[in-house]
């Protein structure tokens, strides 16, 4: 999951006839892929019995499509350099079809964990073409409201993924649950064949080389650290949730979907209130978001055991936890105004290596050591995010907080 943000586009005057259509479609893409990429967090419980995994193995699901997804974000553009853009994207949703299908019929882990591994390789690359897609689709006016209808699919796909597929889970087996995203894939990819136009491959400079050397300048590399240890932090502790609340909660499905159900909805409000406040305070949100997210982990560890607190609880990490790229992305906007591109390609790459890091990890410790050993990780590497946050406030030379 990444912020999609704005660069120099081409003048134009116009949408292009069926822009919005094709818009439309990207976007429904996206939500077809956040949707899958999450699924696994209410669903790791059914997995891992059915499966005969451990709930730490079964998260594994999370990892593997995150460190295919990096390795796509940063090679996907040399590696189809020439190729029609229109070609790649359907090429990518292809992907999302086939992993669909591989991961509902999975009969055991190295299946399961393949099909993960083309839903990383769908992300990372659609993920670094999309904003380039958009820009050359609609006009620079015009180009802000097409990158926010990518991001209302990632936000809705966020909010319904994990209720959604706990509830699906109970009643029609997390098989079930998984295949519903095939059909969606399905419409995505005739959507784009039919609206898509031809964008033939453009020299952008945002090869692997070109998004490593923004890494040379420190205010870049702090901010990339932050985002780095605020991902991973996040995902030691969401991708156990559903194990946490069943098993030291003692709730219900019901219940549980109705919390993480509540959890996405504050995500929604989370991201429409902090980001009308980014505009005057960028530094001091992304300083405060990772440690207020830390104390919900710390908290949760203290009184997890009841169910009132933590559906509390749980609301406010979906608040700060949704709004967080919304603030990053933000910052790679004002950081580099230009390369944005290059910029968006190695902010996927962390994000997603933060997402395998913090998934791995934290699964490592659920199984070693136990839930509280992943929600401790969860808060130190929180607060690391906003240690770094604060550090690259201070190397922007910036006075705005």
């Amino acid at each position: 999951m990444s912020t999609i943000t704005a660069s120099a586009v081409p003048n134009r005057d116009a949408a292009a006839p069926g822009a919005w259509s094709a818009v439309l479609a990207l976007s429904l893409c996206v939500a077809t892929l956040i949707a899958s990429e999450f699924m696994p967090v209410s669903l790791l419980s059914p997995i891992a019995a059915d499966l005969h995994l451990t709930e730490g193995q079964a998260g594994q699901a999370i990892s593997v499509s995150g460190a295919f997804a990096v390795l796509a974000s940063l090679f996907s553009a040399s590696l189809t350099r020439g190729v029609d853009r229109r070609h790649v994207v359907l090429g990518f949703t292809a992907l999302l079809v086939v992993s669909g299908l591989t991961v509902c019929l999975a009969p055991n882990q190295a299946v399961l964990m393949g099909g993960r591994a083309l839903l990383g390789i769908a992300i990372g690359g659609f993920w670094s073409m999309s904003t380039a897609i958009v820009m050359r689709l609609l006009p620079r006016d015009l180009v802000p409201q097409g990158l926010a209808f990518l991001n209302a699919g990632n936000a809705i796909a966020a909010t319904v993924s994990a209720p959604l597929g706990s509830f699906l889970g109970a009643s029609v087996g997390w098989r079930w649950a998984f295949f519903l995203v095939v059909p969606l894939a399905v419409v995505a990819f005739v959507w784009q064949w039919m609206r898509l136009p031809s964008l033939p491959a453009r020299n952008t400079g945002t090869g692997v080389a070109s998004v490593f050397g923004l890494l040379a300048r420190p205010s870049v590399t702090l901010g990339m650290a932050g985002i780095l240890m605020l991902f991973a932090g996040q995902f030691a502790l969401f991708t156990y949730l559903r194990p946490f609340l069943e098993g030291v909660t003692h709730l219900d499905i019901a219940t549980l979907s109705s919390m993480l159900l509540a959890m996405g909805l504050a995500g929604v409000a989370g991201t429409w209130t902090i980001g009308r406040l980014l505009r005057t305070r960028l530094f001091g949100l992304l300083i405060a978001i990772p440690l207020a997210m830390a104390a919900v982990a710390v908290a949760l560890m203290a009184v997890g055991a009841h169910a009132v607190p933590t559906a509390f609880l749980l609301v406010a990490w979906g608040f700060f936890g949704t709004a967080a790229p919304v603030g990053w992305g933000t910052w790679l906007a004002r950081t580099l105004p230009d390369e944005a591109e290059a910029g968006g390609g190695l902010q996927v790459a962390v994000i997603q290596l933060a997402i395998t890091a913090g998934a791995a990890s934290g699964g490592f410790l659920f199984d070693a050591l136990g839930w509280q050993a992943s929600f401790g990780l969860a808060a130190t590497l929180l607060c690391l995010s906003a240690f770094f946050a604060a550090l690259a406030w201070r190397s922007a030379g910036s006075v705005q907080p």
